[in-house]
Order: structure tokens, then sequence, then C-alpha cells
């Protein structure tokens, strides 16, 4: 019997939106980068699991002050990665001490950066992210991409227009948007129609966890700091409840669904910043295995 050539076409529809979601996993997969916490066998366990065409990114951290951050990046870099360290505005004093970051970095042959404004009480001169991305601006042989923080789900102390607001306003010193830690494919999708809608244009990378060991996450969430530990659970409520539910959270579904949005140009998510905890060995088996699958 001949089928009518819209049936075959509605046929072919699903495959053809399965292999285009493939592409945008692989696409995204591949260009991958790793945040990391500054702690005393970092080093290692990124030598030890972490191709050196992964990017790695290094967290800064008020308990272990910003010392911790760049001498990991320094070390790292020295090891032959693309290291980007995340410059804590809160965290840096002056105009002098920003100078004086810069040129370190550079020296190290890094030339990427992430500034946030951090979760610290100012230490000088920068309350906020916009106003050291001001002054980084100014300097000679500055950094060829800086990313600035998205958030697609509500920020515990600032409102949801505030945000997006401030993404408009730090475009001209930015490069690239990096969203923060979220568990929800649909909130992403809305978030990033919301983001193009404004006229925000840069390029995004999808934050996302890696593979958790919740027990590995709590003793890590340990070792951060009592008051860092509370700050990161204020910001993602209901974080463990999504986790430990039977049928709950899975990254291969979120990238699944997410690639949904990333295969639309218009989205401009160009890859993904995976929040290891460390987890690193972990999370490479599961980047390669997921690679692994895909056609």
């Amino acid at each position: 019997m001949k089928i009518p050539t819209g049936v075959r076409r509605s046929q072919r529809g699903p495959r053809a939106q399965r292999a285009t979601r493939e592409q945008a996993m692989r696409r995204l997969l591949e260009h991958t980068r790793y945040e990391v916490l500054p702690t005393a066998t970092t080093e290692d366990k990124v030598l030890a699991a972490v191709p050196t065409d992964v990017a790695v990114t290094v967290t800064a951290s008020p308990g272990k002050g910003l010392e911790a951050t760049l001498t990991l990046s320094e070390t790292l870099a020295g090891h032959g990665y693309a290291v980007v360290p995340h410059l804590a505005a809160r965290m840096v004093r002056d105009h002098a001490e920003l100078v004086d970051i810069r040129a370190r970095l550079r020296a190290a042959g890094i030339s990427a950066v992430f500034v946030p404004g951090g979760d610290a009480e100012p230490a000088g001169d920068y309350t906020d992210a916009f106003s050291l991305l001001e002054d980084l601006a100014t300097l000679a042989d500055p950094f060829t991409h800086v990313g600035i923080a998205g958030y697609p789900e509500s920020h515990p102390t600032i409102a949801d227009d505030l945000t997006v607001q401030a993404m408009w306003d730090k475009r001209r010193h930015a490069t690239h948007v990096v969203s923060n830690l979220t568990f929800d494919a649909a909130t992403i999708r809305d978030w990033v129609g919301r983001m193009r809608l404004r006229g925000i244009t840069m390029p995004l990378l999808l934050g996302m966890p890696g593979p958790i060991d919740r027990a590995k996450l709590l003793t890590m969430a340990t070792k951060i700091g009592v008051g860092e530990s509370t700050r990161f659970l204020a910001k993602h409520k209901g974080t463990f409840a999504r986790l430990a539910a039977p049928g709950g959270f899975t990254g291969e579904r979120f990238l699944r669904d997410c690639a949904t949005v990333a295969a639309q140009p218009t989205a401009g998510i160009e890859g993904l910043h995976v929040f290891t905890f460390n987890q690193v060995a972990e999370t490479e088996a599961w980047r390669q295995g997921l690679l692994s699958e895909l056609p």
C-alpha cells in the first residue's frame, strides 16, 4: 500500500529532530570546560583525568582567598591547560591590585577570566562585577575572553529583571555569558529567550552539574567552609532534594533537553560550563561516555 507523502514526512520528522539534537549534544560536549575548586589535591586530579584540550576554570573562594585561585591557575597553565581564573570583584582591593593580577596572569599565558561579583564582603573599591569590568577594560594587554554570570533562576538577593539588565550593562566589557547552576531545561529555554529578546547577543556557556555523588558533595561543602556552603545552598534551593528524588535530575536528560534549545542558532549556546565540585575523573568519564554513545 502506498504511504501518503504527508505521513512519510511526519515519520521522518522525529528522526530528523533526534539527529539535530544529537548533533547539538556532541557540539556542546566537545566544547566543554570544567570548573574546579582550589584545594590541595585539585592539581593532581586535573592532571590525572583531564586532557589539555579541555579548559579549566578555577573558582574564587572567600575562605581560601584569591591567592589560591591565582596560584592554581598559574600552575595549571604551566601544564598546558587553557585556564580561566575567577576574579571575584569583591575580593580585589583596588585598581593597583587589579593591575598586578592582570600582569601576573598574562605572564602565565592566561588570556581569559570570569568576573562574578562574588559572595564576600568587599575587600576594597569593587562592590560589584561591573565596577571591576570597567577598570579592567582600561588596562593595556587586555584579556581576550571575559565572561560574566547569568542567572536562569532567581538570584537570592537580586530581582530577575535586574540580573538581565546587569548583563546588558556589562555587555561592552564582556565576550560571553556563563549561566549559573540550574537543573531545569525549561528554565534555560525561557531565560535564553528573554535574554535574546532584550538584545543580549553574547555567546552563552551553559552551566550544569557533572555527575554528583551527594556524599562527596557534602564533604566538599565542608572543605569550602560553612559560610560559603550556606550561601551556595541559599542560591540553589531544592538542589539536594532534586538530586535525591527517585527519577529526579540526571545530567544526560538535562543535556538532551537543553540540546533542543542549543540546536536553534538564535540561542547562541556555544558550549558547557560543568560544575565538577572537584569530582574531575568522574566528570570526564561521564563526558567521554556520552560522546561514545552519540553518532
